[in-house]
């Protein structure tokens, strides 16, 4: 009996290092070695059932990236709130995500989070293509300003054109992340006042 006991308590202290071990390096992938380079624990511990396994589907599983990889990657959640952006004097609003950083004012303003940019430049002119009509180009990010490195960017660049000045709105976004609804959204949301 006693041996059984121990044996179960083995099992629970496995698990709940397993799960903290999980939690700590949730998205990171996994190792062959355990926390500071020790080699895992082996023991024999029940199979879970679908509904205790829950969450705990392998990132990328089926090429589907998970929620923290998208989020880390720039992926905007499906339930991001937005704001409206109004710029007297340039004469327009815009929607943009909420706790974006934004730099710049009137005829240049720049809304960005991670390596995602919403950049609107007004000036005089006439639009060179139809209003709201969608032009997609490839580009790559500025530095990164610790690692130096840059990304691919999927740019989607829209005119909106009114009494002799033309607005020019860039939506950049990294290669691969799906932003569509959002830029969407935010492409649709763009009038002049």
């Amino acid at each position: 009996m006693e041996a059984k006991v121990n044996k179960r308590a083995a099992i629970a202290i496995v698990l709940v290092l397993a799960l903290g071990a999980s939690a700590a390096g949730c998205g990171s992938g996994s190792s062959a070695e355990g926390p500071r380079g020790e080699a895992p624990i082996e023991t024999e511990a029940p199979e879970a059932t679908a509904g205790e396994a829950g969450g705990e589907a392998a990132a990328g599983e089926g090429g589907v990236p998970s929620e923290a990889e998208s989020a880390a990657t720039g992926d905007i959640p499906d339930n991001q709130a937005f704001l409206t952006y109004t710029d007297k004097s340039a004469g327009y609003s815009i929607r943009y995500p909420e706790g974006w950083a934004r730099t710049g004012n009137g005829n240049d303003v720049t809304f960005k989070e991670k390596a995602n940019v919403v950049h609107v430049v007004v000036h005089p002119g006439a639009a060179r293509t139809a209003a709201g009509e969608k032009t997609t180009t490839t580009r790559r990010s500025a530095p990164d300003p610790v690692t130096g490195k840059s990304l691919p960017l999927t740019v989607d660049t829209y005119e909106f054109a009114k009494g002799g000045k033309v607005a020019v709105l860039e939506l950049s976004t990294p290669v691969g992340v799906d932003n569509v609804d959002a830029y969407r959204m935010i492409s649709e949301s763009f009038r002049w006042r």
